[in-house]
């Protein structure tokens, strides 16, 4: 069984950086034990990184959400220290859900598809919602456990939207977010 891993946006500006929370800094070891149990498991681990630039104020997003974060060259758009990317593919994305990463999905052939991360309200909502259509027979995954959202309750908001949907949430009752 082919299986992938993606690790959303688990960059510095999301953890401890311009946007980031205690709830995100929390996961981080969950995170960090997901990647390695994939790795020693034979599963492809693949990166997304929210990516903007110096404009971004001026962009719709910018405009929406007026915080300068992961401007690429910066410290904030880094992955989070000890998050092991040796061996995986780092995908930018300029937006919240990334067609460019269901269309490499959907080329990868995988049977499985997990994802954790960050925010589970928007970026991993958008990217899962984004696979489901792209891949309506494959098995779509979210480990509530490795996620974070803005808040609580957009959080949860997010994991039943996308248990609505048909993707798979699993470890809801152990998250702690």
């Amino acid at each position: 069984m082919k299986k992938l891993l993606i690790v959303v946006d688990m960059q510095n500006d999301f953890i401890t950086g311009a946007l980031g929370s205690p709830q995100a800094q929390r996961i981080v070891p969950a995170v960090k034990a997901k990647i390695e149990q994939y790795k020693q498991n034979g599963g492809k681990v693949l990166f997304t990184l929210d990516t903007h630039h110096d404009d971004y104020l001026t962009t719709q997003e910018g405009k929406y959400l007026p915080v300068a974060h992961c401007i690429e060259g910066t410290d904030g758009h880094l992955i989070a220290d000890g998050l092991d990317t040796d061996g995986c593919e780092v995908l930018s994305k300029p937006t919240f859900g990334s067609l460019e990463l269901a269309k490499q999905v959907a080329a990868g052939g995988f049977d499985e598809v997990e994802l954790c991360g960050l925010c589970t309200d928007i970026c991993v909502v958008s990217n899962a919602l984004i696979l489901k259509a792209q891949l309506p027979e494959t098995k779509i995954a979210v480990d509530a456990r490795c996620c974070a959202g803005v808040t609580e309750e957009s959080h949860k908001a997010a994991l039943l939207t996308m248990k609505m949907c048909q993707v798979d949430v699993t470890d809801e009752e152990e998250n702690h977010v």
